[in-house]
Order: structure tokens, then sequence, then C-alpha cells
């Protein structure tokens, strides 16, 4: 999966005299979080956050630099004033999983996506978790299925077959290493029914060959292990 297929399009940019007033105004009134700043070329020169804004602002509490005038003070911090310079980008064909290392790192809320010196759009937290929601299956009804298994070939083929062989269909398969095991990961599987079985007589017929750790059906977690 990559960022040209998730990413935001139509951003909604900053330009380097941009008032700080103005972006805030578009900040409640759209609910973005992050604004990409343009110099007068069109290049990408700095990222302004919706927590950049907000620290921007004076509080209504305390006196001092008071926005009941028109010039002076906050009146005249602009984008440029405030921007952090030189933001992490990614492009379009970045791999999503890479963005998301990006975004836990660096604890950030998105990141530019720059083809060349064009900005092409904006990846985001909303975004990647849109990504995760699409790989998990979670979007889709089923039956999640949840196991361990050695981290080496031929166990998650054998699970897939055996699957198959019970008549399932399957509609996602998202793996994970196992951080409490070394030597296994965890397999994440969403079947769309159970076929002439129940849901019970599925879970015994792939406990006798799998380690199965829990299922998901209709909203119900069934610890197994």
């Amino acid at each position: 999966m990559l960022v040209r297929d998730w990413m935001t399009i139509n951003v909604i940019s900053l330009g380097v005299n941009s008032s700080v007033l103005d972006a805030a105004e578009i900040l409640r009134e759209k609910n973005i979080r992050q604004f990409p700043v343009l110099d007068g070329k069109g290049a990408l020169v700095g990222i302004v956050s919706d927590r950049d804004i907000r620290d921007a602002m004076p509080s209504k509490f305390i006196p001092g630099d008071a926005v009941d005038g028109k010039s002076g003070g906050l009146y005249t911090l602009t984008a440029g004033d405030i921007m952090t310079l030189d933001p992490i980008t990614a492009t379009s064909d970045t791999a999503i999983n890479e963005v998301a290392e990006l975004l836990v790192k660096h604890k950030i809320g998105g990141l530019p996506v720059v083809d060349g010196d064009q900005l092409s759009g904006i990846i985001t937290q909303a975004d990647v978790l849109r990504f995760l929601c699409a790989a998990s299956g979670s979007m889709r009804s089923g039956t999640q299925l949840a196991f361990r298994m050695e981290a080496r070939p031929g166990p998650l083929a054998r699970l897939l077959a055996d699957l198959r062989d019970l008549g399932l269909t399957f509609s996602s398969v998202f793996t994970a290493n196992d951080a409490t095991h070394p030597g296994f990961r965890k397999a994440y599987i969403r079947v769309e029914g159970s076929g002439e079985r129940s849901v019970e007589e599925v879970v015994d017929a792939l406990q006798q060959h799998h380690t199965l750790l829990f299922y998901v059906n209709e909203g119900v977690t069934v610890d197994l292990v």
C-alpha cells in the first residue's frame, strides 16, 4: 500500500505571509490539523500544526496581546513566524508502513507529500488509520480469528489451506511480529461467515492444528488462551 492510495489530495495550504488569525479561522471551520506552508514559488518551506496555532493564541483569561485592536501583536503574526522549517515529508510512492513509523517516531500528526518540488497532498494519522481499517478488514462483516505461529515459511500457508478446506472465505489477512514471544508472529484473519458450521465448530476444528488466541464475532471477543 502506497501513500498515493490514501493521502488527502485537496490540501489547504498557507503562504509564508498568511495571517495566523486567518489560519485559526480555517482551523475552526474545517477542523484541519496541519497546514503545509508554501513560498511565493509554490515550494514547501514549512508546516504549521493546530498546536502551533493554539500556542500562538492569547488566552481569553489572561490580559495582554489582546485581539481587539487592528494592528500589532497577534494581527502581525504570520505562518512564517510559527511554522516548523524543513518538515519531514513523504512521496506519493512511499509505503504506508514507513509513514506510520515516522509519525510514531517523531510524534507528529501528518506528513506533506512532495513529488519533485511540488506539493501533491498530505498523509495524516487519520489516513493511516483508514488504511489500517481496510487492511484488517474491520469495515467488513464476518469473524476475526487471531493465531500465533512460528515466524518461518509454511505455517501461514497451511493455516490458509485449512481455512479453505473448511469452506471458509477469508476477506483479509494481517500479520505482525509477536513482541512477547520471540520467533513467533500473529496472524489476524477475517472470514466471511462460517458456512454450514457454527463459529464454535470452526474454532474447535482450527484449534486441533493451530494456536488460536481469540476470535471476535458480532463485536464480542472470546479469549481462548
